[in-house]
């Protein structure tokens, strides 16, 4: 009896574990960016949350969470409608908000590892890092 309760858990464990394509949570894909990067406060909350100045909203917490998988791993777990939203925020960030802009590089790529990894790829997208 013991050794098919311990099957059953090993199973559910294995099916947990295997879950398709490891994605990020789509719970926050229908957040409007766009009311964000218009509206200095709430803006200024989600980068103060990422920087730990202050504190975080559920949808905030979540990219405070992942965000330096996603950075290194080059957005790969990322939904389509995450990747475009993030090319979105990057250009709003460096060419509107360079101040919030130098403070996040400082916090999540001090070193410029990723600046460069992923510079081509930006100039693509019309985005100057």
């Amino acid at each position: 009896m013991k050794a098919v309760i311990l099957l059953g858990v090993l199973g559910f464990v294995a099916i947990v574990s295997a879950r398709p394509d490891d994605k990020y949570t789509t719970k926050y894909d229908n957040v409007d960016l766009d009311d964000i990067l218009k509206n200095k406060r709430l803006l200024k909350g989600y980068v103060f949350c990422l920087l730990e100045k202050g504190p975080c909203s559920p949808d905030g917490a979540e990219l405070k969470k992942v965000l330096p998988d996603a950075i290194e791993t080059e957005c790969s777990k990322c939904s389509e409608k995450q990747n475009n939203g993030s090319r979105k925020v990057l250009r709003h960030l460096i060419d509107n908000e360079p101040e919030y802009w130098n403070e996040l590089e400082k916090k999540y790529d001090p070193k410029g590892e990723y600046k460069n990894k992923y510079r081509e790829e930006a100039k693509k997208e019309g985005i100057n890092l």
